[in-house]
């Protein structure tokens, strides 16, 4: 036996021990209906965005006008839309169970509204989708104003019928408010909350500055990535660099629970991103060997488990990537898949990493499959 072979075989034994012993857990705890996926999305895996009658979206214009660190773009990103049915078929051999994608508007309705492009509903009739991206026609984010249209709104609105006083007091006569029929119409509206989930972070409140705001002073709050840290200067964003808090993801769900009743909550977005030492673009993903992945996606999936077994109807739990994407805040300087992709090959090779196989073998356990799943070769 080669070193290789040896190397993946004591690799299979150890997902083997994760899988079996180290979770404390396993698939068949889960209800039966409940849905393990992974996910994509549509500008960050297709690609081919000025093949078959495509029109530009908001999100080519904004890399084209080179706004990415890393001055990258979308324009092949994983070459899905050439690729999908070899995709599907990795899919099927994880064991995934869901698979949660979003739908290019601009491919499906390039002109924003009316006519269906042929050819788009023709790369979608093999997928089905769960939503809609935020990858928007050009023409519409020039005539409504994209995401800030009042035709746009958030949770509260689809569960009361408005949106909460602490809101309309901060945004004042900037937030547009609901008509009497409005709000009939759209209180309790929604099928179901999806949540994506990272990280926690801690907030406290802070004054209401006057003069120019926007979304952040609307806000008024202090952001720290953990309780020690000290306030950081108003206007700031996020913190970037957080601990692993699972056990944020369990609040969330319950604190949902507890505020908008026991509506379906799905989980559309959990993972770990890794830094390849390449540059951004260069040749291979790093290593196969994301231990530090396992560890992260295994305790989110406890903390799911903790909040269903307090009652919370989680319906679903979706990893974020199935594979290498471009990321909407980093390019391909992090890469977050159970899949690596190269995308210095323009052949966009797929290979799997040790979370995939780990988590195909947690998928496959309540059928009775082996964990033993990297042979000798």
């Amino acid at each position: 036996m080669g070193a290789a072979a040896f190397f993946c075989l004591l690799l299979s034994l150890w997902v083997q021990d994760v899988t079996a012993t180290d979770l404390g857990f396993t698939r068949s705890d889960f209800p039966h209906d409940f849905a393990f996926g992974a996910g994509t999305s549509a500008y960050q895996y297709e690609g081919a965005v000025a093949e078959d009658g495509r029109s530009p979206s908001s999100w080519d214009n904004f890399t084209h006008a080179g706004k990415m660190e890393d001055k990258s773009t979308g324009d092949v990103a994983a070459d899905g839309y050439h690729k999908y049915m070899e995709d599907v078929k990795i899919m099927s051999e994880t064991g995934l169970e869901a698979y949660r994608f979003s739908i290019s508007w601009s491919r499906l309705i390039p002109n924003g509204s009316g006519a269906v492009n042929l050819k788009g509903l023709e790369y979608y009739n093999n997928l089905i989708d769960e939503l809609v991206n935020h990858d928007l026609p050009q023409i519409v984010e020039d005539k409504y104003g994209g995401w800030l249209s009042p035709r746009i709104v958030i949770l509260e609105p689809l569960v009361f019928g408005d949106y909460p006083e602490v809101m309309k007091k901060n945004v004042g006569s900037r937030l547009p408010p609901f008509t009497k029929n409005q709000s009939e119409l759209i209180k309790g509206s929604l099928d179901f909350i999806g949540i994506n989930h990272y990280y926690s972070l801690y907030v406290n409140d802070r004054p209401l500055e006057t003069g120019v705001r926007d979304y952040n002073m609307d806000m008024s709050i202090y952001v720290r990535g953990s309780r020690t840290d000290p306030p950081p200067p108003a206007g700031q964003g996020a913190p970037t660099n957080v601990p692993s808090d699972p056990k944020g993801l369990q609040l969330v769900l319950e604190y949902l629970k507890g505020t908008y009743g026991n509506l379906p909550i799905y989980i559309q977005e959990n993972g770990k991103h890794n830094f390849p030492p390449e540059a951004s673009m260069g040749s291979a993903d790093g290593s196969l060997d994301d231990t530090d992945r396992i560890a992260y996606l295994s305790s989110y999936m406890e903390s799911t488990l903790h909040a269903l077994r307090n009652g919370v109807n989680v319906r679903g739990y979706f990893a974020w990537a199935f594979m290498d994407l471009f990321e909407l805040l980093s390019g391909y300087q992090s890469r977050y898949g159970l899949y690596s992709v190269d995308f210095a090959d323009e052949r966009r090779p797929r290979r799997a990493r040790l979370s995939a196989r780990w988590y195909s073998a947690f998928l496959k356990e309540k059928a009775g499959t082996s964990a033993l799943l990297w042979n000798a070769r």
